[in-house]
């Protein structure tokens, strides 16, 4: 079974902050949930929106030093991400972006 997107996000989340396992993935459902997003059939494109629009917002309120920087390398990562299945064909980041505005 190959990584999902939301567990390599997870995984370098960890890697890149002092945060806990059940934190790091935490915080990244609640990235994507407030995006009306969900963990499974988030999209590359659609998870990089949230990483730079939502994420950096979460890490700042968890005492994550640097968010912004965080979440640079997190969107550079996921760009090169893929997975066993290949990239499902989602919303566009504009449809995020029009999410996001009605939150």
């Amino acid at each position: 079974m190959s990584e999902s997107l939301f567990e390599f996000v997870a995984q370098a989340l960890l890697q890149k902050t002092s945060l806990e396992n059940l934190e790091a993935r935490g915080t990244i459902r609640l990235a994507l949930k407030s995006s009306g997003l969900t963990a499974r059939e988030v999209t590359r494109e659609q998870m990089i929106v949230v990483i730079n629009q939502v994420l950096p917002r979460e890490l700042r309120v968890r005492g994550v030093e640097r968010p912004e920087s965080v979440c640079e390398a997190l969107a550079q990562a996921v760009k090169g991400f893929v997975d066993g299945n290949g990239e499902s064909d989602g919303a566009s980041p504009e449809d995020v972006f029009r999410r996001l505005s009605r939150s």
